[in-house]
């Protein structure tokens, strides 16, 4: 058996708001990948903090995991992630334990530093410029006890939340998350779908600090990465040209929905680095090409689990691409 057939696949969705299109279009398209996702046996569907951002329709995102768990059956549905220092603590134990209440034994709470936006978004989210540079441990902690068994004596305590033991992942794409989550013994998860620069690095630095746990005895590493699975190569290059013009308005400062895939990409050479800098994980082709990318991904980086993200115009491509990557791991 293959590394690719024993490692769980999950998926993330940033719920993408397609050009042309509403954010109504977008929350049905995610309901429709998730329950995709759900029956071709896929184990985690997440959905990430996102805020002031046209093309994402996520900013809601405790609101969004409660619809689409309502919508599925059996796969695990969860944040990847919810930025903690936009919130209080107490809040997000409540609304992830009532999550949880609502949906047993299938709410995952991935945790970023992140703002999930610009410095004018961060000020009317009333969030402190400097939360969770010094602060982020403190506060997790504090969102733990909320979540956790109570101490004696503990006088705020979340209801719904206290005693449910909703599963914390940190994530990150740098070394500071990584050491943190190896010194508490969670889970880690990279974000390899933007920033693939420093994942080996960060999941070294994660297994070296990685301290054994009432939740882990061993590390257990999560990679996020585009994958686009179509029946062609050309076809599924062609798809991602989605992903790149997405990647190369962001470069340009500006923020676009979701644009058709294209023949021919208008760029400089140095903004086509940075893009393919942004997408140097991506795996993108016919499945054959698609299994390979994926094992030598997997014997060089050591993931016990890998979340896709395929990020295309079309939702029956999204579908497609799901479907197939299914198909491979059956194989």
């Amino acid at each position: 058996m293959s590394l690719l057939d024993q490692t769980p696949l999950s998926v993330l969705d940033l719920a993408p708001i397609r050009q042309g299109e509403s954010a109504g279009d977008a929350l049905a398209d995610s309901v429709a990948l998730a329950q995709k996702a759900d029956a071709l046996g896929y184990h985690r569907y997440w959905l990430a903090e996102h805020h002031n951002i046209d093309g994402i329709a996520s900013a809601a995102t405790s609101v969004l995991i409660g619809h689409v768990a309502s919508q599925t059956e059996r796969i695990r549905v969860g944040s990847g992630g919810i930025m903690l220092p936009n919130h209080a603590p107490l809040v997000i134990a409540e609304q992830f334990g009532t999550l949880n209440a609502l949906h047993p034994g299938r709410i995952d709470l991935g945790l970023g530093r992140a703002p999930g936006s610009d410095g004018a978004t961060m000020r009317a989210l009333r969030r402190d410029p400097f939360a969770g540079v010094e602060d982020f441990p403190e506060r997790l902690a504090e969102l733990r006890r909320y979540l956790g068994t109570p101490a004696p004596g503990q006088r705020i305590r979340a209801v719904p939340g206290q005693n449910s033991h909703v599963p914390v992942w940190l994530l990150g794409s740098s070394g500071y998350s990584a050491r943190l989550a190896g010194q508490l013994g969670l889970p880690f998860v990279f974000a390899a779908q933007f920033a693939p620069a420093h994942l080996k690095e960060a999941l070294a630095l994660y297994r070296r600090a990685f301290c054994p746990s009432e939740v882990l005895d061993e590390p257990y590493a999560m990679v996020g990465l585009p994958v686009i699975v179509a029946e062609s190569d050309a076809y599924a290059h062609y798809l991602n040209t989605t992903a790149q013009q997405k990647f190369l308005n962001l470069h340009r400062g500006r923020s676009t929905q979701s644009l058709p895939p294209v023949e021919h990409i208008d760029w400089t050479p140095r903004e086509q680095a940075a893009v393919a800098q942004n997408l140097g994980a991506a795996v993108v082709g016919e499945p054959e090409r698609v299994r390979e990318g994926l094992e030598a991904f997997l014997q060089q980086t050591g993931a016990n689990e890998l979340m896709v993200v395929t990020d295309v115009y079309d939702r029956e491509d999204r579908l497609r691409s799901l479907e197939l990557l299914a198909e491979l791991c059956r194989g």
